[in-house]
Protein backbone atom coordinates (compact mmCIF):
# COMPACT_ATOMS: atom_id res chain seq x y z
CA UNK A 1 0.00 0.00 0.00
CA UNK A 2 1.93 3.38 -1.11
CA UNK A 3 1.52 6.19 0.81
CA UNK A 4 2.62 10.09 -0.09
CA UNK A 5 2.91 12.66 2.71
CA UNK A 6 3.90 16.07 1.95
CA UNK A 7 6.39 15.92 4.94
CA UNK A 8 9.17 13.00 6.15
CA UNK A 9 7.99 10.40 8.96
CA UNK A 10 10.10 8.59 11.37
CA UNK A 11 10.72 5.09 10.88
CA UNK A 12 9.50 2.97 14.42
CA UNK A 13 11.56 0.03 15.75
CA UNK A 14 11.61 -2.23 18.85
CA UNK A 15 14.08 -3.46 20.88
CA UNK A 16 14.35 -6.18 23.62
CA UNK A 17 16.36 -5.94 26.65
CA UNK A 18 16.51 -9.16 28.63
CA UNK A 19 18.39 -9.27 31.78
CA UNK A 20 18.87 -12.04 34.10
CA UNK A 21 18.78 -12.68 37.88
CA UNK A 22 22.89 -14.04 37.45
CA UNK A 23 23.49 -10.56 36.18
CA UNK A 24 23.53 -11.19 32.77
CA UNK A 25 22.50 -9.05 29.09
CA UNK A 26 21.53 -10.66 25.91
CA UNK A 27 23.13 -8.88 22.95
CA UNK A 28 23.59 -9.82 19.57
CA UNK A 29 26.32 -8.90 17.11
CA UNK A 30 25.13 -7.12 14.16
CA UNK A 31 25.61 -8.74 10.93
CA UNK A 32 24.99 -5.39 8.43
CA UNK A 33 25.81 -1.93 8.59
CA UNK A 34 24.79 0.59 10.12
CA UNK A 35 27.57 -0.54 13.35
CA UNK A 36 28.59 -4.07 11.54
CA UNK A 37 30.08 -6.06 14.05
CA UNK A 38 29.02 -4.23 16.87
CA UNK A 39 26.88 -5.47 19.70
CA UNK A 40 23.25 -4.63 20.03
CA UNK A 41 19.82 -5.54 21.79
CA UNK A 42 18.15 -7.71 19.48
CA UNK A 43 15.44 -5.76 17.70
CA UNK A 44 14.35 -4.36 14.23
CA UNK A 45 11.43 -2.45 12.48
CA UNK A 46 8.16 -2.54 13.03
CA UNK A 47 6.49 -3.86 10.16
CA UNK A 48 3.13 -2.21 8.70
CA UNK A 49 0.77 -4.79 10.04
CA UNK A 50 2.29 -5.61 13.67
CA UNK A 51 1.64 -4.14 16.82
CA UNK A 52 5.04 -3.05 18.79
CA UNK A 53 4.25 -6.37 20.80
CA UNK A 54 4.16 -8.47 18.39
CA UNK A 55 7.42 -6.92 16.81
CA UNK A 56 9.77 -7.24 20.07
CA UNK A 57 8.55 -11.10 20.14
CA UNK A 58 9.47 -11.39 16.52
CA UNK A 59 12.59 -9.52 16.55
CA UNK A 60 14.09 -11.35 19.70
CA UNK A 61 13.30 -14.81 17.79
CA UNK A 62 14.28 -14.18 14.45
CA UNK A 63 17.47 -12.90 15.94
CA UNK A 64 18.20 -15.13 19.16
CA UNK A 65 15.99 -18.08 18.54
CA UNK A 66 14.49 -17.17 22.01
CA UNK A 67 10.80 -17.05 22.97
CA UNK A 68 8.08 -17.10 25.48
CA UNK A 69 10.13 -14.27 27.32
CA UNK A 70 7.30 -11.97 28.99
CA UNK A 71 7.90 -8.74 27.67
CA UNK A 72 7.01 -5.48 29.22
CA UNK A 73 7.20 -1.98 27.56
CA UNK A 74 9.78 -0.02 29.46
CA UNK A 75 10.43 3.19 27.53
CA UNK A 76 10.28 5.14 24.10
CA UNK A 77 14.09 6.34 22.66
CA UNK A 78 13.47 8.84 19.97
CA UNK A 79 16.86 10.72 20.25
CA UNK A 80 17.30 12.97 16.47
CA UNK A 81 20.50 11.05 15.75
CA UNK A 82 20.43 7.82 17.40
CA UNK A 83 20.49 5.71 13.85
CA UNK A 84 22.56 6.99 11.46
CA UNK A 85 20.39 5.87 8.62
CA UNK A 86 17.27 7.97 8.98
CA UNK A 87 15.10 9.44 11.79
CA UNK A 88 13.72 6.48 13.74
CA UNK A 89 12.17 5.77 17.30
CA UNK A 90 12.51 2.83 19.42
CA UNK A 91 10.42 1.08 21.83
CA UNK A 92 12.11 -0.92 24.02
CA UNK A 93 10.70 -3.63 26.03
CA UNK A 94 11.97 -5.54 28.78
CA UNK A 95 12.24 -9.08 29.76
CA UNK A 96 13.46 -10.76 33.25
CA UNK A 97 14.82 -14.50 33.11
CA UNK A 98 16.34 -15.93 36.65
CA UNK A 99 19.40 -17.96 34.85
CA UNK A 100 21.09 -17.13 31.63
CA UNK A 101 22.16 -20.97 31.30
CA UNK A 102 18.75 -21.65 30.88
CA UNK A 103 18.29 -19.94 27.90
CA UNK A 104 21.18 -20.61 24.46
CA UNK A 105 21.01 -17.73 21.96
CA UNK A 106 22.09 -18.53 18.54
CA UNK A 107 22.42 -15.26 16.03
CA UNK A 108 20.24 -15.48 13.02
CA UNK A 109 18.55 -13.71 10.60
CA UNK A 110 20.11 -10.26 10.88
CA UNK A 111 22.80 -11.49 13.88
CA UNK A 112 25.72 -12.53 12.91
CA UNK A 113 25.64 -14.05 16.76
CA UNK A 114 24.21 -13.62 19.86
CA UNK A 115 25.31 -14.64 23.86
CA UNK A 116 25.17 -13.26 27.21
CA UNK A 117 27.16 -10.73 28.52
CA UNK A 118 28.05 -9.87 31.99
CA UNK A 119 26.27 -6.44 32.58
CA UNK A 120 29.42 -4.56 34.58
CA UNK A 121 31.79 -5.98 31.34
CA UNK A 122 29.99 -4.89 28.08
CA UNK A 123 31.16 -4.39 25.21
CA UNK A 124 31.08 -1.06 22.87
CA UNK A 125 27.58 -1.15 21.56
CA UNK A 126 25.32 -0.03 18.74
CA UNK A 127 23.28 3.21 18.45
CA UNK A 128 22.18 4.24 21.91
CA UNK A 129 22.18 0.76 23.72
CA UNK A 130 24.47 1.93 26.34
CA UNK A 131 22.30 4.41 27.27
CA UNK A 132 19.10 1.61 27.26
CA UNK A 133 21.19 -0.62 29.36
CA UNK A 134 21.72 1.85 31.78
CA UNK A 135 18.69 3.43 32.33
CA UNK A 136 17.22 -0.06 32.74
CA UNK A 137 19.44 -0.80 35.57
CA UNK A 138 18.53 2.52 37.64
Amino acid sequence: MPYCYKYPRPALTVDALIITGDEKVLLIQRKNPPFKDLWALPGGFVDIAETPEKAAERELEEETGLKGIPLKQFHCYGAIDRDPRHRTVSIVFTGKIKNSADYKPIGNDDAATAGWFDINNLPKLAFDHDVIISDALK
